[in-house]
């Protein structure tokens, strides 16, 4: 039987144990907590910056990957050099963990991004704003996700705080335009050892306070798809990356598509592939980690439509609603990740398959207001 190592306890290992069962490939999780997401694994607990833990971890894996992109690439390095198989590799994650790092790297591929400077100094950043403002993005290049490390500026003041620490940040800010788009979109795709890629249809994104709401698949057919999924196999292969990888993007009001984000592991945006495709990310993440053949991406419905379940306040796990909203809705499909609440938090997912996306995105939302409602 193959062993799957993953590092992180989070919803996205959770979701591929059961993959793992139906492959019939063993699932370990090195969670930094007990009680954690994917507990239903076999699963040790442990720092993932303490090595010698890492190390005793990876004995007898066929492979090693990540339900996050937290572990320091110097680390992993030295895994590598003992032999383990870490999928994707540090060459590759790097490009995932450090902002400025995948933004030199995308420019020498020749791909589309917004304007983009490394930012070391007050001076810099007048420099920028100058050129791109009055309102630019500012990121801190290590550890930000889901809005975190970003802000919309006009003046240095709002990015001092930064400044002042920015050795904390690897020594450099990121600053992009504010790009003015219409739509985001996610490409997601795979690629195994072998080279072989696989893309799932493009999806539209619905951001609701800079965290992902609502994904739609297939993503309207007035977006370049084709474009997309060029993209994500020039970064697959330009950057050597082993499993799942997803490009979020934005739509210029030109049609243009702009790089924004990379995500070397499964992606929040391809939840809808459990019901709604032939193999679903966690499925291919496997089998590209372990270097199998790939599974078909065809859809299952001529839409799919994923609602995530965002937390609402400290208490509210949508469970004391469940018989009130499956009643409702039989044909949506719950996904409950069994996290503690809290405010914004993910905390599941919906989805639902359909004719008509405007109706089964209704439904999914309709679904969610149900079970925010519980008592």
């Amino acid at each position: 039987m193959p062993v799957v190592g993953v590092i992180g306890g989070g919803q996205l290992a959770r979701m591929m144990h059961p993959a793992a069962i139906a492959l019939g490939v063993e699932l370990r999780v090195f969670s930094e907590e007990s009680g954690s997401a994917a507990k239903s694994a076999t699963t040790e607990i442990g720092d993932y910056l303490d090595f010698d833990r890492l190390k005793d971890f990876c004995q007898g894996l066929d492979a090693l990957t990540f339900d996050h992109e937290h572990v320091p690439t110097e680390l992993l390095e030295k895994l590598e050099q003992l032999g383990v198989k870490v999928r994707p590799g540090a060459k590759a994650l790097i490009h995932a963990q450090n902002k400025l790092v995948m933004r030199e790297r995308l420019g020498e591929l020749g791909l589309p991004m917004p304007h983009w400077a490394s930012i070391t100094s007050a001076a810099d950043l007048e420099t920028f704003i100058s050129a791109f403002g009055p309102k630019i993005i500012v990121k801190t290049p290590i550890g930000g996700y889901d809005g975190k490390g970003v802000r919309v500026v006009e003046s240095i003041e709002q990015v001092a705080d930064w400044l002042e620490n920015i050795a904390q940040f690897g020594g450099a800010l990121l600053a992009e335009e504010k790009v003015e788009f219409i739509a985001e979109v996610a490409q997601l795709s795979a690629r195994n050892p072998s080279g072989e890629f696989r893309t799932w249809p493009l999806v539209q994104t619905v951001q609701e306070n800079s965290v992902c709401s609502v994904v739609i698949c297939p993503a309207p057919k007035e977006f370049d798809s084709i474009q997309a999924e060029k993209i994500a196999r020039i970064i697959g292969q330009g950057l050597g990356v082993i499993g799942m990888l997803a490009v979020e993007m934005f739509v210029t009001k030109d049609g243009r598509l702009l790089i924004n984000e990379l995500a070397m592991r499964p992606h929040n945006s391809g939840h809808f592939s459990i019901e709604g495709s032939v193999t679903s990310q966690f499925e291919q993440h496997l089998r590209a980690v372990l270097d199998l053949p790939l599974g078909e991406t065809f859809s299952l419905a001529p839409h799919a439509v994923m609602v995530n379940l965002l937390g609402v306040n400290q208490t509210n796990n949508f469970v004391d609603q469940y018989p009130k909203a499956m009643k409702e809705f039989p044909g949506v499909k719950f996904h409950n990740y069994q996290k503690t609440p809290r405010l914004g938090r993910k905390m599941g997912h919906l989805t639902i398959l359909g004719d008509n996306a405007s109706e089964i995105q209704r439904l999914g939302l309709a679904a969610r207001e149900v079970l925010y409602r519980a008592e």
